[in-house]
């Protein structure tokens, strides 16, 4: 799994190397996501993916499919500022019961066209302007806010997938050092 990148401030630092630093980091937090989210499906049959907690709120399924939505929406077509074909209400309507498998590879796709649209993300794209969703913004805080909203919804999966298996839920985390465990409780 990818390491995080932090950026230290240097005097010789580059705009190209911020620009790089900022998309990895980007693609570093998408890929351990995913990660997350992958682990809770190993634990689910397609039924429980398609569980709700209650009628009023989100599958996980449907989170997948809203997930996919919004990082094509703000990454892809923010990004390159091509078109937006986004169908918002569908990602929750869908009662479709599609297999989780099918549904992963449509999140990995995305994540795909997502670090495609970084790789070759310059400085002067990344402060450009942008519309999205009826918001102004720029590309650099269209692309960190998704990011963001992203790893909001994959704490949800996991929130969901523990609530459904209960004790039986195998976490992904396991402190492996004195330093890890000073940590506050088991990880995730």
């Amino acid at each position: 799994m990818p390491r995080l990148l932090y950026l230290t401030p240097m005097p010789d630092t580059t705009t190209d190397q911020i620009v790089s630093t900022f998309t990895a980091t980007m693609r570093a937090s998408l890929a351990k996501g995913l990660h997350k989210i992958e682990h809770c499906a190993s634990q689910l049959t397609d039924e429980q993916f398609w569980w709700r907690p209650r009628e009023d709120m989100n599958s996980i399924a449907n989170l997948l499919l809203h997930l996919a939505g919004n990082l094509r929406q703000w990454a892809v077509s923010g990004v390159n500022d091509s078109a937006d074909t986004r169908n918002r209400p569908r990602e929750f309507s869908d009662r479709s019961g599609r297999s989780k498998a099918e549904l992963l590879k449509i999140l990995r796709d995305v994540i795909g066209e997502v670090e495609a649209a970084l790789a070759t993300l310059t400085a002067e794209q990344l402060v450009a302007a942008r519309r999205i969703q009826g918001y102004d913004v720029n590309v650099a805080s269209a692309v960190l806010n998704t990011v963001c909203h992203f790893q909001g919804h994959v704490q949800e999966i996991i929130h969901i997938t523990r609530e459904q298996l209960g004790a039986k839920y195998r976490f992904d985390f396991v402190p492996q050092g004195a330093e890890q465990e000073s940590a506050a409780g088991p990880g995730i």
